[in-house]
């Protein structure tokens, strides 16, 4: 055999043993394929970036009695396309009047610099037709720089059961470089 030859071989071989792998099953998905959800909570190791941003939220949401947490939940705000393409992990602030909000997003990227270009980005998609479409009229979003993190968090102030949601905007403002989103 040639070494272009074996090499093709290897690149075939290699492509079927990912392609048999994608294509596991468990019992209890009823033999669908199962889709890992891209949301990320405790089950993965976090950076040492994204461990500090959380450190710093933790030390700041701790000044308003705010409690945060991991969590598993598939949260998915409204994103541009460098915050959608960046690993993620969602982290929820207790509230204990309205359980299924609190989650804020930390983005990690490779530094400082491509951090402030997602930050802008998603503040300049933010004003645009689709982003408004996609959150309710009202909606207040916070974009935080904290190092090479991007924080975000949005929430309605109108339809907020819990007084201490206004506690949690007013926390992530203490955090690194702001990206005020107009409403």
């Amino acid at each position: 055999m040639t070494p272009q030859i074996r090499r093709a071989a290897a690149v075939v071989a290699l492509g079927a043993t990912v392609l048999v792998a994608a294509c596991g099953t468990t019992a209890s998905s009823g033999g669908l394929p199962v889709v890992p959800v891209e949301s990320v909570g405790p089950g993965r190791t976090v950076s040492p970036a994204v461990n500090q941003t959380r450190i710093e939220l933790v030390r700041a949401l701790g000044v308003h009695n705010l409690v945060l947490t991991d969590t598993q939940a598939p949260v998915r705000p409204a994103e541009a396309s460098l915050l959608s393409a960046a690993p993620r992990a969602v982290y929820q602030v207790i509230l204990p009047k309205d359980p299924s909000h609190g989650y804020i997003s930390v983005y990690e990227f490779p530094d400082p610099g491509r951090a402030a270009a997602a930050a802008a980005q998603e503040q300049a998609y933010l004003a645009t037709g689709p982003a408004r479409v996609q959150t309710p009229l009202g909606t207040v979003s916070i974009i935080r720089q904290v190092g090479s993190t991007v924080v975000f968090y949005d929430w309605l102030p109108e339809g907020s059961p819990d007084d201490s949601t206004p506690g949690i905007q007013a926390a992530l403002e203490t955090l690194g470089v702001g990206f005020p989103v107009a409403s």
